[in-house]
């Protein structure tokens, strides 16, 4: 069986909404199909632009989601959801409100969060979805997954299901407008190891290849432009699309060592899932880079890195702002074995990684990032 007919699910929101000032289509839509009880989660930072979105009918705004949520968080987000009893939840906010709103609609009913851990275990929906990401990073619109921090063991966990997919989405760079560099940095490294890492990884296919690069080449032209001037209104619509790519690259191929290795960064050092990534993303494309040789030349291609693999992408990231090293974000050297063992023990995701990774390897890798 060749690359191109091996067989490939793609699961995608039923309305896309696409430009400046779509975000108000979510008010229109929700007219149309008579939803009169709403509730927006949201951050209190995003709060105030709710209106944005025009809705109709009675509006209830939950604005206490985390940006790396809980399951503490997530069971506040319930139980705001059964006490507006909503037809239509709105997640409105980065890629964290967007799975918290995912994990909303399918919890108000008996199924528990231990339930549905894993594909395809989610029995059903109790109310429509909107999705408008106010970031262009995680591309959580786009797909069928949503993840959050299990208190008990402090690691992620993943729920997949087609009962997660948007009913609407509305991708309007006008809400990306105000996010600070240092943000719109981290989320667009993001939303690029996503598409980065679904083409070299295992699980890799011609159709979401074509996404991916389309993605990693967005990213290149528009992201140095988008943290240069907040107010490029195309390059914030050109990031929103590459997030939308690297959203469809995570559903039928998904991420590897770099996201593994980015979690613990966030779930325990709370740094935010972008900037993780950012710090993670030049030392595994060049640990990558002997098995996925001409993978690895067409990405350094699109992003312009010449030289050193791993040093042209470092000074990439930190010529974006970011500022790479671990230390610097208040990391010690005695958490780095523990880190290495969780992420060397996500296997759904180090198991897509093109080169086998142990756990020393992944240590070495924290110790070169430190």
């Amino acid at each position: 069986m060749t690359a191109y007919s091996r067989p490939l699910r793609i699961h995608q929101p039923r309305r896309v909404e696409y430009g400046t000032g779509t975000a108000a289509e979510i008010g229109a839509w929700a007219k149309a199909e008579g939803f009169g009880h709403i509730l927006v989660l949201t951050q209190k930072s995003m709060a105030g632009r709710v209106s944005a979105l025009d809705l109709p009918g009675t509006v209830t705004v939950f604005d206490g989601i985390n940006p790396e949520p809980d399951t503490d968080n997530l069971a506040l987000a319930i139980e705001a959801a059964r006490s507006a009893a909503p037809d239509l939840v709105v997640g409105f906010g980065g890629g964290s409100v967007m799975d918290i709103a995912k994990l909303v609609t399918v919890l108000r009913g008996a199924q528990s969060l231990s339930d549905i851990i894993g594909p395809n275990k989610v029995t059903g929906r109790q109310n429509a979805l909107a999705l408008v990401p106010t970031t262009a990073g995680t591309g959580s619109e786009a797909g069928i997954r949503a993840l959050v921090t299990d208190v008990t063991s402090g690691m992620k966990v993943a729920v997949e299901s087609p009962f997660l997919l948007a009913d609407i989405v509305a991708m309007d760079p006008e809400l990306t407008m105000t996010l600070p560099p240092s943000v719109t940095a981290a989320t667009g490294i993001d939303a690029m190891a996503h598409c980065v890492e679904a083409y070299t990884n295992r699980k890799s296919h011609p159709l979401i290849d074509a996404y991916a690069l389309m993605g990693i080449e967005l990213v290149a032209r528009y992201l140095p432009r988008a943290v240069s001037d907040g107010a490029d209104a195309e390059a914030r619509a050109g990031l929103l699309l590459a997030a939308y790519y690297g959203g469809i690259c995570l559903g039928p191929v998904n991420t590897a060592a770099g996201h593994a290795l980015a979690y613990p960064l966030g779930t325990r050092l709370k740094l935010p899932h972008g900037l993780a990534n950012a710090i993670i993303f030049p030392h595994v494309l060049a640990f990558n880079a002997p098995v996925v040789p001409e993978k690895t030349q067409r990405i350094a291609d699109l992003l312009g890195l010449k030289g050193d693999l791993h040093g042209a992408a470092s000074a990439w990231c930190e010529g974006l702002g970011v500022t790479m090293r671990l230390s610097d974000h208040g990391a010690s050297q005695d958490q780095l074995p523990l880190w290495a063992a969780e992420a060397h023990a996500i296997r759904r995701l180090m198991d897509n990684n093109p080169r086998d990774m142990t756990v020393a390897e992944v240590e070495a890798i924290y110790r070169a990032a430190y």
